[in-house]
């Protein structure tokens, strides 16, 4: 047995067995000619690595795949070209020009407030815009599962925050809060991190 196997391997919380890495294995060698992206899509589907929205943890697979080959556990395909899991090359959010006529009044008559929740939609691409152009870290795709809100008064983007699930192992947070193991596994996707909050520049002035 390697010596990467007579030590308990863990990612994220799972034990890795010895029959998890003999399928593995056995998956890459089915599938010789696949790609790294590819086995890690296979092995999603095999093991039902799903988020709560359907979506395959593919991202997270590929980095246990990655953890297990450096352990010697597995022998992934070569890389293909520069590409690594951890730092996925993203293109900078295009400028969108965002109707900047300031709103001005009282509070009473701007109200309400509409918060849009524009994540998947067609509105998604100003708020990364925004973020881009306005936030003094820019625009940084959140982190696992998140939401994306627009804040308007009359259709007009005053504001932008963004919310992201939150870290499994934190041990920091989790001994402040006075979590054990199991009120961390029970608990933790009841939390969610403010992780980018805007308020456009010059963008509403409350009389």
């Amino acid at each position: 047995m390697p010596a990467a196997e007579a030590a308990t391997l863990r990612y994220r919380g799972r034990e890795l067995t010895g029959s998890d890495i003999e399928f593995i294995r056995q998956l890459i060698a089915a599938h010789p000619a696949e790609s790294r992206s590819g086995l890690s899509v296979k092995l999603c589907e095999a093991w039902q690595l799903k988020q709560p929205n359907g979506m395959l943890r593919d991202m997270v697979c590929r980095g246990m795949l990655l953890m297990l080959d450096r352990a010697g556990a597995i022998q992934l395909p070569p890389a293909r070209g520069n590409y690594d899991p951890g730092v996925q090359r993203r293109k900078r959010p295009e400028a969108v020009v965002p109707d900047n006529r300031p709103v001005e009044g009282p509070l009473s008559r701007l109200l309400p407030i509409e918060i849009e929740q524009v994540r998947r939609t067609p509105r998604e691409a100003l708020f990364n815009s925004l973020m881009e152009q306005y936030h003094y870290l820019r625009y940084e795709r959140p982190v696992g599962e998140h939401l994306k809100y627009l804040l308007s008064v009359d259709g007009q983007a005053i504001a932008c925050a963004a919310w992201s699930s939150a870290p499994r192992h934190l041990g920091a947070r989790d001994r402040f809060i006075g979590w054990s193991s199991e009120a961390r596994r029970r608990n933790v996707s009841l939390i969610a991190y403010n992780s980018r909050f805007l308020i456009l520049p010059d963008a509403v002035t409350f009389c």
